[in-house]
């Protein structure tokens, strides 16, 4: 059983217990869904002024995009150079900041034009990438949040992210939502709600649901990765990769 098995058996039992422990799980309700490209394979998403933004991986494909809520339509876009992979993005003030996989380099762009305005390194890998208001919080695979400084990009600080104790990695996309950091776990159907100060997992959110609406199955290439929030009217949007979908969902508890 390799590590990714592991990390998808250790969430789906963390999931399966949740009841009997402190850590509630979540269900949804489809509000609405919007076209997607099929094509853009997933690594980052946001909502900002009424559009999103969105990054997206693959070596000699990695883009940051602005795109059209309502159709899908992509507005703007930029190549990423072809010798990175492209992963998570954030906005910071009126920049767009982006990281890649293994090449422990990020880049910032022009909100409006997406002319380049610098790059910055980091070690060790980079996957995904949300901003508090305050700092820059960058995941990297494993069950390890950093917080950085969004004008050095130096790491301020870093939370260990566990499930009643027990350490949860492969955290992927992320999304500030509140005081909580929402992170898809990589090749799961499943969102974990993280407390930003002491990285407890305080919800699961299951999207298992989803793929048979998306028409998707399961698999590496078409997991779920992409978690936007529209803060102003309280809207939380999911996608996957390749997916040719996005969802507002609306959250239930489960009893």
């Amino acid at each position: 059983m390799n590590q990714n098995r592991v990390s998808l058996f250790l969430c789906s039992a963390l999931i399966s217990t949740s009841a009997a422990a402190a850590i509630p799980t979540y269900d949804f309700k489809i509000v609405h869904s919007y076209p997607h490209d099929a094509q853009a394979f997933t690594q980052g998403l946001l909502y900002r002024d009424g559009f999103l933004y969105e990054s997206t991986g693959l070596n000699g494909k990695s883009t940051i995009r602005k795109v059209q809520l309502e159709t899908g339509k992509v507005l703007q876009s930029r190549d990423i150079p072809a010798q990175y992979f492209g992963e998570g993005m954030t906005d910071w003030n009126d920049t767009l900041v982006s990281i890649t996989w293994r090449s422990q380099t990020g880049f910032v762009f022009d909100l409006k034009t997406f002319e380049p305005k610098g790059d910055f390194a980091y070690p060790g890998e980079g996957w995904g990438l949300a901003q508090n208001g305050k700092e820059l919080v960058l995941s990297d695979g494993s069950n390890t949040l950093r917080f950085l400084d969004p004008k050095t990009f130096l790491e301020v600080r870093r939370v260990k992210v566990t499930a009643d104790g027990i350490a949860v990695d492969q955290l992927n996309e992320l999304e500030v939502v509140g005081d909580e950091i929402f992170a898809n776990v990589w090749q799961t159907n499943t969102i974990a709600r993280i407390d930003q100060k002491t990285g407890k997992i305080t919800g699961w959110i299951d999207l298992g649901k989803l793929y048979a609406e998306a028409g998707k199955g399961p698999a590496a290439d078409n997991v779920l990765n992409g978690i936007a929030y529209d803060a102003a009217k309280k809207r939380l949007f999911v996608t996957g990769k390749l997916w040719p979908k996005l969802y507002e969902v609306k959250l239930i508890p489960r009893h």
